[in-house]
């Protein structure tokens, strides 16, 4: 396994192709495979609630959804370390295909026998585990996919195939509960067969050799050489906590605290539609905005500033006493917060060494899917103490602390998108 490596950007790889990213048919076959797995996603996960929800009451519909994300949040760090240790492509690939079999396996049982709650247990499980592998690798090769100055693009147009996606999938796999069961599951593994096709053809650029160099190591050494380099490192190190604390100040206050709010102010479900829908047209129109751009001078003052006024439009959510005056608020949320968050990952990936990217990503990955979630808790009772819109409130301070450590770094205020 590798040995100490450089830690600064000058362990990059070279791009692919000279090409922009927007044009190069490499680039727009992996994001084709994205777009495709982001919407297996959002099909499998609908397709096995519904499935539960025919076997069980609430609490086992609840049970089943929440065992997928244990393993993800457990063994996420150690895929991380495993798509550095064995090359991120490859882990892509082989959970891909792993994901593949097995909800096309799951379909073909479920047409061929009565459904069985073990076995909705048994494929949570399953998945959850492939998903903390797959998601730290695939996290990790826009970097190989594309320059310096493209970096940009290409995760502005990964944000936007998330967005569409998400929209995408939940329609389908309606569709396909509507006739049969059997059919959402093997809809879910027909997409992630399509993106497993679609990333075997997919070139990456070659890591460098400095990657093989040293002794082996054990994965937690490895594990534990990863959050180190996180830590010491002058510009990965402050955004990794920067993107930590806006998620956990961003993520209860939009899916938790509108519900609250909607339902204290008396919206209605339709005021929920309203406030989320725009959020999430904000939050596409900041990826756009981010794949047209390409290139922004300055970006890592760009994205701290862009936090600020972010985190003032979360905690503007909750003051604002109509429905028209919260989505408006909300939608400009979305836009700056997708462009600060683009800015920030491309800022992550970029200055990152190529050896750590996998750890990296798989750390980002985990304060979504892991540590968010864990606040929503502390949030309610806050929010039952003293009201909603101190719960607006607090997230936009926490997610305000966010800029404020980028702001504080030197290195972070002067990092740049583009090859020195």
């Amino acid at each position: 396994m590798a040995g100490p490596v450089e830690s600064g950007s000058s362990a990059r790889t070279k791009p692919v192709s000279p090409l922009p990213a927007h044009r190069d048919p490499n680039v727009l076959r992996w994001l084709a495979a994205y777009f495709a797995s982001i919407v297996g996603d959002s099909v499998y996960f609908l397709a096995l609630g519904w499935a539960a929800a025919q076997l069980a009451g609430p609490a086992q519909v609840g049970i089943v959804l929440a065992l997928g994300a244990v393993p993800r949040a457990l063994l996420m760090l150690l895929g991380g370390v495993i798509a550095d240790r064995f090359d991120p492509r490859k882990v892509v690939i082989g959970s891909d295909a792993l994901r593949a079999a097995v909800i096309l396996a799951v379909a073909v049982l479920l047409w061929l026998s009565t459904p069985q709650l073990w076995l909705l247990i048994a494929v949570a499980l399953v998945f959850g585990v492939v998903d903390a592998l797959f998601m730290p690798a695939v996290g990790a090769l826009p970097p190989r996919l594309t320059g310096p100055d493209e970096i940009v693009r290409l995760i502005g147009m990964r944000q936007l195939a998330i967005r569409i996606g998400k929209a995408v999938g939940p329609p389908m796999a309606g569709f396909a509960l509507a006739h049969h069961g059997e059919l959402a599951f093997a809809l879910a593994g027909v997409l992630f067969a399509l993106s497993l096709i679609l990333l075997v053809s997919v070139r990456v650029a070659p890591l460098p050799r400095s990657r093989t160099a040293g002794a082996p190591r054990s994965p937690w050494h490895d594990l534990i050489d990863g959050l180190r380099y996180i830590r010491r490192h002058r510009v990965v190190g402050p955004l990794v906590l920067g993107t930590a604390l806006s998620e956990i100040g961003f993520m209860p206050p939009l899916q938790m605290g509108v519900f609250l709010l909607t339902k204290e102010r008396g919206f209605g479900a339709t005021g929920i539609g309203w406030i989320l829908g725009a959020f999430a047209v904000g939050a596409g129109l900041g990826a756009i905005g981010l794949s047209l751009a390409g290139r922004i001078r300055r970006a890592g003052m760009v994205q701290a500033c862009a936090m600020v006024v972010a985190s003032l439009a979360i905690g503007a959510i909750g003051l604002l006493p109509t429905v028209a005056g919260a989505a408006a608020v909300a939608g400009f949320a979305g836009l700056v917060g997708g462009v600060c968050g683009g800015l920030s990952v491309a800022l992550i990936q970029h200055n990152t060494a190529a050896a750590y990217q996998g750890r990296v990503a798989a750390v980002l990955a985990l304060s979504h899917v892991g540590l968010a979630p864990l606040v929503f808790p502390l949030f309610g009772v806050a929010a039952g103490a003293v009201g909603v819109v101190p719960m607006f409130l607090v997230g936009a301070a926490i997610s305000a602390c966010a800029a404020v450590v980028g702001l504080l770094s030197r290195e972070v205020r002067r990092a740049e998108l583009r090859v020195r």
